[in-house]
């Protein structure tokens, strides 16, 4: 079908005269040759805003985008095919003037409702894609917005095609009342259906995107990424100041606060929105080979010092060893980093992202410490909180449902023993990664860089290999805490390493890891290279390995592994 209104594009900027009037839904967008922006009062020229996709320039306020400059902007052009703007309206409850409300608006506005759906390619690649506009009632969710958006899914799944929706809405209509509430429940349903044949789904949270849209379709992305600034949230803030008879935060419910709180995996601006979205539809491209390279022999100098257990302890917690932001940089230079455990918190002690390892998809997942004191503490010392382990979680699950290897990189002092870690679960959180990593469905390989301790590495490390680098530990808890339990003197910590039998020679006498990495003396970031040829060859040949396994076979083996000790 001929998407009617992408082509009728009368004004030199959006339709500038059917933007919201009302300051607190919004900029507004005045009629004529100048936009004026409602957050620094700049007049900007029509075009000169068009060209910086609706982005004040002076103080990089975001204006609402159309609908068609939307998919002008992400697809290909002349790819675009629409789908479903016939479906016929209804007034379940009889509102007096709904209907011609109705009509009064798709002659204003060329839209046949509140979103508009179908496929077309980005940068090449097929994909469907809905977007919210909210000039048509605030695109508010009625019958025809929820009907629309689960034929698409419906489609998708047929077709076999990703989707993509750019949500922007005042959550329900209120016209339609308990018809409009059930849109949340059908479109989640169809979402599901989607998600279990394994189909991709993003979404982008724009401004407004509130209420049941927040609480349906907008939240089950597998990949949920938000514009700057962005207001999202389920009750208004104007309705939860009322409420709760409170001043708000800055910057409650924008999207930076929604990041921060582990629900966006990123924010991403316009001028990169195309590019982030070509290379999140690479990565689950279904043509992808895996395709090995070459052995790298690297010879390393050997030292002659002979090391003890407590030696390899002080070499473990080195300030200038690498750390896993380094590994992953050198092994996955395209690697694409995801926030959040979708229910509290970004724990920045857990990395965890997308990245391509010799033309396959892989989930990494990190335990980081950062590399100097400032990172030390964002990263709270590699100590992970629930939030972490279960933005772990969530990672390795997206990776069941895509078939991907996950590669987990350990290096960890332990889990962070805290008041809020207690209060958010950690004992649950870390148990239930042990339960979740025993049964998945595809490749695991946990590689312990540096120090591993207790539960807080474990709970990274249920893996079909376990690797250790050559002066890594691998403890039930730092000599220092053996030490004073037993002895209650934590000063003989040198004594405790030697009898807890904790080197990588150790675990691999007792059969707990698989291989050991070697190290050349004094390992930093200058002198890497041949750890990294080791690995890069090691991956290469455990992903290539495992690929004679469905996943049955692969969570029956890691039983097995498990159940021996």
């Amino acid at each position: 079908m001929e998407l009617r209104y992408l082509f009728k594009k009368t004004q030199s900027a959006q339709g500038s005269s059917d933007a919201p009037k009302n300051e607190d839904q919004g900029p507004q967008t005045p009629q004529g040759l100048f936009h004026k922006c409602t957050k620094c009062g700049e007049t900007i020229f029509s075009e000169e805003l068009k060209r910086n996709l609706f982005v004040c320039p002076s103080c990089g306020n975001y204006f609402r985008m159309f609908a068609a400059t939307r998919i002008d902007n992400i697809l290909d052009d002349g790819s675009f095919e629409e789908w479903d703007n016939d479906i016929a309206e209804s007034n379940p409850l009889a509102t007096p003037g709904y209907e011609d409300k109705l009509e009064r608006l798709r002659e204003k506005t060329s839209l046949d409702e509140a979103v508009v759906t179908g496929k077309g390619l980005i940068n090449g690649h097929p994909t469907c894609l809905g977007v919210m506009d909210c000039r048509f009632m605030m695109a508010s969710m009625g019958s025809v917005v929820g009907e629309k958006i689960t034929r698409m899914f419906e489609k998708a799944t047929e077709e076999r095609l990703p989707v993509i929706i750019f949500t922007a809405s005042g959550g329900a209509r209120m016209q339609e009342g308990i018809v409009s509430l059930m849109q949340m429940a059908k479109t989640s349903a169809a979402i599901k259906r989607h998600s279990d044949a394994g189909l991709l789904y993003v979404t982008i949270l724009t401004d407004p995107t509130t209420g049941g849209v927040t609480a349906s379709f907008a939240m089950l992305g597998d990949i949920i990424l938000a514009e700057p600034g962005a207001l999202i949230g389920f009750a208004g803030p104007r309705v939860i100041e009322q409420t709760i008879g409170q001043k708000l935060p800055e910057g409650f419910q924008r999207a930076e606060f929604l990041r921060d709180h582990g629900f966006a995996d990123d924010i991403v601006t316009r001028t990169d929105m195309k590019d982030y979205l070509t290379d999140v539809l690479a990565f689950h491209d279904d043509k992808q080979k895996f395709k090995p390279g070459k052995s790298e022999k690297i010879k390393l100098p050997k030292g002659d010092k002979k090391l003890t257990p407590w030696d390899k302890v002080m070499i473990s917690r080195g300030k200038d060893r690498p750390v896993a932001e380094d590994y992953i940089r050198e092994l996955f230079p395209d690697f694409l980093e995801f926030h959040g455990d979708r229910f509290v918190k970004d724990d920045k002690a857990i990395m965890g992202g997308i990245a391509t390892f010799a033309g396959k998809t892989v989930t990494v997942i990190a335990e980081s410490k950062g590399h100097d004191t400032k990172e030390n503490i964002e990263r709270n010392f590699g100590m992970p909180s629930p939030d972490g382990y279960r933005k772990a979680l969530r990672l390795m699950k997206q990776a069941e449902k895509f078939g991907r290897p996950v590669i987990c990189f350990v290096d960890t002092p332990g889990a962070y023993c805290g008041l809020e870690a207690e209060e958010r679960g950690q004992g649950e959180a870390i148990a239930r990664n042990l339960y979740e990593m025993s049964s998945l469905k595809v490749p695991v390989l946990s590689i312990i860089i540096s120090e591993a301790g207790s539960g807080g590495a474990l709970a990274v490390a249920v893996s079909d290999e376990v690797w250790m680098l050559e002066n890594a530990i691998y403890a039930i808890l730092s000599p220092e805490g053996y030490a004073s339990i037993l002895w209650k003197d934590s000063k003989r910590a040198s004594e405790a390493a030697a009898e807890m039998k904790l080197t990588a020679q150790d675990m691999k006498d007792k059969n707990i890891i698989d291989k050991i990495i070697a190290e050349p003396e004094n390992l930093c970031e200058n002198n890497m290279e041949a750890v990294v040829a080791q690995l890069r060859e090691g991956i290469s040949g455990f992903i290539g390995n495992s690929e004679g396994f469905d996943g049955e076979e692969l969570a029956k083996k890691r039983y097995e592994r498990y159940r021996r000790y």
